[in-house]
């Protein structure tokens, strides 16, 4: 099998987010979803929507989100574009918060632990996506990328609920904190596969590796970041740009990397990685390709 190509850069400017797209060679057709993170109200590690501008802009794309499924500024649609427009997402672009009119179902046949992922409804209003990823740890998967973008961001507040759950249906508030951790990484690489199958050939994946905190922008009280940034990835391959960027973490010579690998192998972040490529729809031998 071929290995996949992961281009990077070591530049963070607008400018090279879209000079790193470029690099991909693809040409997202028809209507792009642009999936990115609102940031949740007062965290302060969020990727900010000017930096992101010319890469929308270039795609012509709809800045896309879905609501939350635990309390906070995001977990209603109308409280979630209150805060879109407060960071200024609503500033600069069209947004769409998918699931302000439910869900739909994909199928999820081969699943490890889910046979379906409820999404928003608006998916389907799509051609293709740009799945644009703030690299950082998290408070439960152990880290934040292309594949939690694909699975947790994706989905709706039903659908982010039913993957914490292992697809528990009508799993409660604190059942999602309380699910076995394997099989709830599994649940997301499920869920990714879904949506990489939904848009197969019509999908690509952008990785920002700066303010790098062990908590995720859906931490009102984020930690600051804990090393310096790397840069930029990008690839058609979401299992390749994931394991990139945690081998640029392993192999920096920043001594703060060790708080960040902590949260990621506290949590076996690494697991998703490992059922995402089971599951066929990405590879860990990778080619980083530095532009």
């Amino acid at each position: 099998m071929e290995k996949a190509k992961v281009y990077f850069t070591r530049e963070l400017t607008p400018s090279s987010v879209v000079e790193i797209y470029r690099a991909l060679g693809v040409s997202l057709p028809g209507r792009v979803a642009v999936k990115v993170h609102s940031g949740e109200d007062g965290n302060q590690n969020y990727l900010r929507p000017e930096f992101l501008k010319e890469m929308v802009e270039y795609v012509n794309g709809t800045i896309t989100e879905c609501n939350t499924a635990y309390d906070g500024a995001r977990d209603t649609t109308s409280k979630h574009e209150k805060l879109m427009e407060k960071h200024e997402w609503s500033k600069y672009f069209t947004v769409d918060i998918m699931d302000s009119e439910g869900d739909e179902v994909l199928e999820v046949p081969n699943g490890k632990v889910i046979k379906k992922n409820y999404v928003g409804s608006h998916l389907k209003n799509y051609d293709s996506m740009l799945v644009l990823s703030h690299f950082k740890g998290h408070p439960m998967g152990g880290y934040g990328g292309a594949l939690k973008q694909l699975s947790i961001g994706i989905a709706s507040s039903k659908g982010k609920r039913y993957i914490h759950c292992a697809g528990k249906e009508n799993g409660s508030y604190e059942d999602m904190f309380h699910t076995d951790q394997i099989s709830f990484l599994e649940a997301m690489a499920d869920a990714a596969s879904s949506v990489t199958n939904h848009f197969a050939g019509k999908i690509a994946y952008i990785n920002i590796m700066c303010n790098m905190s062990v908590d995720c922008d859906c931490c009102n009280v984020a930690e600051d970041p804990c090393m310096k940034d790397i840069g930029i990835l990008a690839s058609t391959d979401p299992v390749a740009i994931d394991r990139a960027c945690i081998d640029l973490v392993i192999n920096s010579d920043d001594s703060g990397k060790e708080h960040l690998l902590e949260r990621i192998n506290s949590r076996q972040g690494v697991h998703t990685i490992e059922a995402a490529e089971e599951l066929g729809i990405g590879t860990t031998d990778y080619e980083l390709i530095e532009i």
